[in-house]
């Protein structure tokens, strides 16, 4: 993988790299189809990145179809799959590893503890080997995303991060590998975070700013739904992902919610675009 992101530098292309730990679906093959028009050549990476599982998490039963993911892949005509084995990724006394301080702490970083010490020493390890120019996010994952931005700047890494919307089904659930293992009627009633979201962005555009209103709002709508526990639904800071008292600058709605044992994520952007705040769910 080296030795062809080298040749291709030389060449003066401008690469892409699409990383994703496989079980892929077509907000995957977003990212590919937009890196494809702006980059060649284009690399995806599979890689189940184990150092971002706890032990109590979904590591040994997160699906992995790998040969549906090749068959998709090759459709979508990336030039290369980079599929490392984790003993290349983390091979013995392998002892560095790379956190984001502040960022990582809250939201997700609280509730999974380590989690995204192992999502920005992998996502490093995979920069430095593809060596891309462009590497492609969705913002479905929107606090992990502003971590490896932070990573990015902080180490002076030679790539843009390129944050792409969320792609969601007919029904407004976000894609997600993890949808898999919803049972039953749990799958209707995932439905409850898109849900929650669209009635944040009502109360928006009717002038509610005080981020407790819209929390209040969004939990609301959550326990409406008997099968959903919540984890958190909060209002944050777009940067710092802290809490904030008004919505008068770029922020997000964030939510986990389980759905019997499966845990989702979802969230919706809220940004000023001149006197008025636009949302993007």
């Amino acid at each position: 993988m080296k030795e062809r992101a080298r040749a291709a530098r030389l060449e003066q292309r401008i690469i892409g790299l699409v990383p994703t730990m496989g079980a892929l679906h077509a907000g995957h093959l977003a990212l590919v189809e937009r890196a494809k028009r702006e980059c060649s050549p284009v690399y995806a990476s599979i890689f189940l990145n184990p150092k971002q599982f706890a032990a109590n998490e979904d590591l040994s039963r997160y699906p992995r179809p790998l040969e549906a993911d090749v068959e998709k892949l090759t459709a979508a005509n990336v030039d290369g799959l980079f599929l490392p084995e984790a003993a290349e990724i983390y091979p013995a006394g392998f002892s560095t590893y790379v956190n984001v301080e502040g960022l990582s702490e809250r939201l997700e970083g609280r509730s999974r503890a380590g989690h995204f010490r192992g999502v920005s020493t992998v996502v490093l390890k995979l920069l430095e080997i593809v060596q891309p120019h462009f590497a492609y996010f969705g913002r479905k994952d929107a606090q992990q995303v502003r971590i490896v931005q932070q990573m990015v700047r902080d180490l002076n890494l030679d790539t843009e991060i390129v944050v792409c919307p969320i792609v969601r089904e007919a029904d407004g659930l976000a894609m997600s590998s993890r949808n898999a293992y919803l049972q039953g009627e749990e799958r209707e009633a995932a439905t409850v975070l898109h849900r929650a979201l669209r009635a944040v962005g009502s109360e928006i555009a009717v002038g509610v700013r005080d981020s407790l209103e819209l929390q209040r709002t969004m939990t609301k709508v959550l326990a409406s739904e008997p099968r959903a526990r919540v984890d958190y639904a909060e209002i944050v800071d777009g940067e710092t992902f802290e809490p904030v008292a008004r919505v008068a600058r770029r922020c997000y709605a964030v939510m986990a919610v389980y759905l019997g044992k499966t845990r989702l994520i979802d969230n919706m952007l809220i940004e000023p675009v001149g006197e008025e705040l636009r949302v993007d769910v």
